[in-house]
Formats: C-alpha cells, sequence, structure tokens
C-alpha cells in the first residue's frame, strides 16, 4: 500500500487537542480569524512560513512528520 504524504492539517488539530488548545486559540496566536484557521486547517498541505509559525508556537515539529514520511516512503 502507497503511504500518502502527511495531512498538516490533520496534525495539527490533533496537536491542538493533546495540548487542550483550540482552533480559535490557534487563529488567535496568527492574527487570523476563526474562519481562515478552519479554511487552513482542512487542506493537507501549508505554506512552510506558516507551519513554522505554528511549529514556534506549539513547541511541536510539524516538519519532522514529513521527515519520517521521506524516510519510510520507498522510491518508485
Amino acid at each position: 500500500a502507497t503511504q500518502t504524504t502527511p495531512h498538516i492539517g490533520k496534525l495539527i488539530k490533533e496537536e491542538l487537542k493533546r495540548q487542550g488548545r483550540t482552533t480559535t486559540w490557534l487563529a488567535s496566536k496568527l492574527n487570523y480569524s476563526r474562519q481562515h484557521m478552519y479554511y487552513l486547517l482542512a487542506h493537507d498541505f501549508i505554506y512552510t512560513d506558516l507551519l513554522l509559525r505554528i511549529c514556534k508556537i506549539l513547541d511541536f515539529d510539524f516538519f519532522e512528520c514529513y521527515s519520517e514520511y521521506l524516510k519510510t516512503e520507498k522510491p518508485s
């Protein structure tokens, strides 16, 4: 079975839940509207500069999720 790339929006939502924080809380930290934050997290991709900001806010390295994916992905 081919592994799909990490769905970053889902991973961020999972980490928020683990920390007991809300999407609204993250939106306020980023100065985004709640609606825009929900829109961003619905996607499986995110701009790296924004992801870096989210990593700092949540003190969690989401880039490692991509590194792990690269290590486990078999070349075609």
